[in-house]
């Protein structure tokens, strides 16, 4: 979507987004729209405990492990994105995918952005434009095709264009807490989809693990690009960037790199796609 696709869309008054909302997108038996109730965001919560503690070994804590739920400050505020498998149910118990939205009036709520622990995202929140955080991202392991993570990112899209978002951006993981065996996937990135400094998102300097760790012309640019996680190539496919500086977060066992994308590389994609659906819905 081009700039002025964009304000186009922005122009529309918020009556008429209440109006249009944010219908489910269906690919075969599965779906993708936003949690509508507790019940839903409980399942959300549920999936990311049985996927980051019991499946990919985060050390829970003594909330989590009571209740078997992966929680956190900024799920009452956020919005929570659901890939659901209506051959199993069309509510709570056929949730099989979330990501967690937050807009900038959620993390005011809360007083910033949950990325803030990990990096200095001055450049975004000092950006004259609106933002969005996406993270906590899983998918049930049955689910792991290709399938439920495009209808995550088509759910993304479609969010994007009615809200009016500028700049999506998120921890993304590498799985690890060595940054010396994620050196070449690490200097990879760096080297090759480092942010424009007017973006350049950097890591918290008492955090700070640096990503040019080898000589960039020395990587075999195919295999290190073939290990990164498919979330975060997904990103670099939409033209995303990373910042400067990776994160070692112990709890949940991974290096984190802060990813961002302009919303117009991502959303242009959808765009006739969903300027169609809008039209059609207020007809």
């Amino acid at each position: 979507m081009n700039a002025e696709k964009l304000r186009n869309v922005g122009s529309l008054s918020t009556l008429e987004l209440e109006r249009t909302g944010f219908s489910e997108l269906r690919a075969g038996n599965l779906g993708v729209r936003l949690a509508s109730c507790d019940a839903e965001r409980d399942a959300a919560q549920a999936l990311r405990y049985r996927v980051f503690y019991e499946e990919m070994g985060a050390r829970p804590d003594e909330r989590a492990l009571r209740t078997h739920r992966d929680i956190d400050e900024f799920d009452e505020v956020a919005d929570h994105l659901l890939v659901i498998d209506h051959a199993i149910s069309s509510g709570a118990e056929g949730v099989v995918g979330t990501y967690r939205l937050l807009q900038n009036e959620a993390a005011a709520k809360v007083g910033h952005f949950y990325s803030q622990s990990e990096f200095d995202i001055s450049p975004l929140t000092d950006f004259p434009g609106r933002l969005l955080e996406v993270g906590r991202s899983c998918i049930d392991l049955n689910y792991r095709g290709r399938a439920a993570m495009q209808l995550l990112w088509r759910g993304i899209a479609y969010y994007i264009f009615l809200h009016r978002i500028d700049v999506l951006f998120g921890c993304a993981s590498l799985q690890g807490t060595d940054p010396e065996a994620l050196s070449p996937e690490l200097t990879y990135l760096y080297h090759n989809h480092l942010a424009p400094p007017a973006l350049r998102v950097r890591a918290l300097p008492e955090r700070r693990v640096e990503m040019l760790r080898q000589d960039p012309h020395q990587l075999d640019h195919r295999a290190c690009l073939a290990r990164l996680p498919p979330l975060i190539k997904g990103y670099l496919r939409l033209g995303g960037f990373v910042g400067d500086g990776a994160v070692v977060d112990t709890q949940f066992g991974t290096t984190d790199v802060a990813v961002l994308v302009k919303s117009e590389l991502m959303a242009d994609k959808y765009y006739r796609h969903y300027e169609r659906r809008l039209r059609d819905a207020l007809d």
